[in-house]
């Protein structure tokens, strides 16, 4: 059964005040349920990426309410106390760049975040092999970032999303810095993720040609974000 994993109301963004003020995202409201992968498309400096931040509670929207996992978050102010542990417990990243950290090996890398979230060593090994096994680059757990290919890296972010069992993924042009045949690997990936685990999937992106694998698409436009009809 499908439930409501983020409930966006009327969220809007400004930056600046008075006559230098510009609203970058306006009265947003839209739902995205557990196991749905969602495209955000839009020109550059559209208010993509300040939308999944404010998804993600790393920017402060400038008015509205967002709900994540049924909980009340932002009521016009911050509901809870502390974002950084909200985002460490409930939110996977996935960047451009997989941002891996370069002196740590594969499962040092995916460990990390559940060893911050107090869960035992023995616990986030287990998960980190679990995970990367999963995504195919399982015999790269000794492996430093700088040892692995470009699609291999990416895996291993993904894995990393992953390891606090998040319900929310967001991910800001996950496949751009990909050839096309990785690119379409990592989001095959990502639908299968998000349909098996049940995990709802906010995928920024460029490339058209990945739209059939999502199942809904919101644009955004001139601050305003819009469903599209499927063809």
């Amino acid at each position: 059964m499908k439930h409501s994993v983020i409930a966006v109301e009327n969220i809007s963004k400004t930056y600046g005040s008075g006559e230098s003020a510009v609203v970058a995202i306006k009265e947003a409201t839209f739902e995205i349920f557990s196991g749905e992968t969602v495209a955000l498309l839009g020109p550059s400096g559209s208010g993509k990426t300040t939308l999944i931040t404010m998804i993600g509670c790393i920017t402060e929207p400038s008015g509205g309410k967002l709900r994540l996992n049924g909980s009340l978050v932002y009521d016009y102010k911050w509901c809870i106390s502390d974002t950084r542990k909200l985002r460490r417990e409930n939110i996977g990243f996935i960047f451009q760049s997989h941002n891996l950290i370069p002196f740590l090996n594969v499962q040092e890398n995916v460990t990390l975040v559940p060893l911050m979230n107090n869960v035992s060593t023995k616990e986030a090994n287990t998960r980190a092999k679990e995970l990367l096994e999963y995504l195919g680059v399982g015999d790269k757990l000794d492996k430093i970032p700088a040892q692995l290919s470009g699609g291999q890296s990416q895996r291993v972010a993904i894995a990393r999303s992953l390891a606090n069992n998040p319900k929310i993924i967001l991910a800001d042009e996950p496949t751009a810095a990909l050839d096309s045949e990785r690119a379409l690997s990592v989001m095959q990936l990502l639908r299968k993720l998000a349909h098996e685990q049940e995990v709802a999937i906010i995928i920024v992106t460029h490339d058209e040609r990945m739209l059939p694998l999502f199942d809904r698409i919101l644009r955004v436009e001139d601050g305003y974000v819009r469903e599209e009809d499927r063809l």
